[in-house]
């Protein structure tokens, strides 16, 4: 049986890419929600409470079905892992 290829094309506007500072990860029945989003201004504190205040905005929202997130953990593990030797390869020269 022949094997399934996906070509993936990104469109020049898409290129540079954008960025999150952190990510909210939820679900439904039907899909996982990944919702990536940056700060939108400096830091505050709550005066009553002291806690931490940080104000933020989606820049992206990205569902994607049960089927793919074991797929993306092990992509997300395997770029991490090579991440991880660049770093102590870099920092030992």
């Amino acid at each position: 049986m022949p094997e399934q290829r996906i070509q993936i094309s990104l469109p020049p506007d898409q290129l540079s890419g954008g960025f999150a500072d952190f990510v909210r990860a939820w679900h439904t029945k039907d899909c996982f929600v990944l919702d990536f989003s940056a700060f939108t201004e400096p830091a505050t504190r709550d005066e009553t409470s002291g806690d931490l205040i940080l104000n933020a905005t989606i820049v992206s929202r990205v569902r994607i079905p049960p089927s793919q997130v074991f797929e993306l953990m092990k992509a997300l593990e395997q770029q991490l892992s090579l991440w991880e030797k660049e770093q102590t390869a870099t920092n030992q020269r």
